[in-house]
């Protein structure tokens, strides 16, 4: 078995969308990516909504679909973050923001920005998501109305590649984007694996998704400096196996 920390194998449990592209970075950087969504996403359609929005605000990417299928392309939208603005823009919004950071930034982003008499403002977000992000611009004077653009609900069972690779130690990092997932992904992994996933550098979105791993009797646990896809990337960094191979070819 491989000595712990020198496997190029890296845990991905983030789900669709985003799943794929963290995959390919991961790829990127001489690691070998190993997908284990902790979560199974279901978009919802939203009801009629016959009012007209000042803005639009997106707590994650998934929410973007709701959007596109429910708001015209010149309503503004407020993204979290980089990708999320993006995925706002591929689907056709041509005025959008983003908070490069969490909802505490978001709320800042559309109070700095914004004011209450533009109207009232559509809040997407995950079942169970988003009520302390309205609380607070609602503090603020804003009119919120909050929509669940879709459901996350816990995967079942881990992938068997996955359990095999954990088995003969041929991973070595694994990625939690948020404390959700975490927890969610610990819950489908059977006991046999835990120690040899505990044994891995978990590298993690936030604060509270550290908190979840402590509390399964994590090893070492890293949060990025920032809540977001690149800063995890940042902090997994380059594999010093492909490092190594590249600069040999």
């Amino acid at each position: 078995m491989p000595t712990p920390g020198t496997s190029p194998g890296v845990l991905v449990t983030r789900p669709e969308p985003g799943l794929s592209e963290t995959l390919a970075a991961v790829s990127a950087a001489g690691w070998v990516p190993y997908a284990s969504p902790a979560l199974c996403i279901t978009p919802h359609n939203l009801r009629a909504l016959p009012r007209h929005f000042a803005a639009c605000v997106l707590t994650s990417g998934q929410a973007v679909q709701a959007a596109q299928a429910s708001l015209p392309p010149t309503c503004p939208v407020y993204a979290v973050g980089d990708r999320t603005a993006q995925r706002a823009q591929s689907a056709g919004f041509t005025a959008v923001q983003s908070a490069r950071g969490d909802a505490e930034a978001l709320a800042a982003l559309i109070i700095r920005t914004l004011t209450p008499e533009a109207g009232p403002l559509l809040l997407l977000s995950g079942a169970r998501q988003g009520m302390e992000l309205a609380d607070r611009l609602r503090q603020a004077g804003f009119r919120v109305v909050r929509r669940v653009a879709y459901t996350a609900r816990p995967a079942r069972q881990i992938a068997p590649d996955v359990l095999c690779a954990l088995r003969a130690g041929e991973i070595s990092h694994s990625l939690f984007f948020s404390s959700e997932s975490a927890a969610s992904w610990l819950a489908a992994l059977p006991e046999a694996y835990r120690d040899a996933v505990r044994h891995t550098t978990a590298i993690v979105i936030s604060e509270a998704a550290a908190v979840v791993l402590k509390q399964a009797r994590w090893t070492q646990c890293v949060v990025a400096d920032k809540p977001n896809a690149q800063a995890m990337l940042a902090a997994l960094g380059v594999c010093p196996a492909g490092r190594i191979l590249r600069s040999s070819d």
